[in-house]
């Protein structure tokens, strides 16, 4: 994996603390909504991640997420005016690092802070001593995948195939070839 490049722009990023609870639980609202809709039909999570929510209540699985006992550490994005504006996680898996998630609110997308706060968990994963970082983005979401490539993720490491077994077909025409395989996405 390449080095990242530093951010466009540069917000302090800090340890979260319990009083960001709020802040952070409505950013994880704002992308699971974001997921839903991207995703009809499906409970898409902040994290990629199917997960049974309640629909009323599309940050009821932050409190789950915090629950995690692979979580390493979380880090928030402050912006002097509107507060947390993004926030990472780090998660364990034996000597290697998982980002899950990162998360920048929808108006403020664009100026660096999703890249400063992946620099930022990575050079917390280096002082843990990880051998390696990973994050899986959803494959229909190009802007994500973009931007992480931008910040160093250059190397494929694993796909994840899925079977719908409700008989639902996703949007016509979108897919990808792996392998002289196509898929849809």
């Amino acid at each position: 994996m390449t080095q990242m490049a530093p951010p466009t722009r540069t917000i302090p990023i800090r340890g979260y603390r319990p009083s960001d609870h709020s802040a952070c639980r409505r950013l994880w609202a704002e992308l699971t909504a974001e997921h839903r809709a991207r995703y009809p039909g499906t409970q898409f999570g902040p994290t990629g991640e199917a997960v049974d929510v309640d629909p009323a209540d599309p940050g009821a699985g932050f409190e789950e997420y915090l629950t995690r006992l692979d979580l390493s550490g979380m880090w928030v994005a402050h912006h002097s005016e509107d507060g947390v504006v993004g926030f990472v996680g780090l998660i364990l898996r034996g000597r290697a690092g998982a980002v899950e998630p990162v998360i920048v609110t929808e108006h403020r997308r664009g100026r660096g802070i999703g890249r400063a706060l992946l620099e930022h968990v990575a050079e917390q994963a280096r002082r843990r001593g990880l051998r390696e970082l990973s994050i899986s983005p959803a494959l229909r979401n190009a802007e994500a995948i973009h931007c992480l490539h931008r910040s160093g993720y250059d190397t494929a490491a694993t796909v994840t195939l899925t079977l719908d077994l409700t008989g639902r077909t996703g949007p016509a025409g979108e897919e990808i070839e792996l392998h002289g395989v196509h898929f849809a996405y």
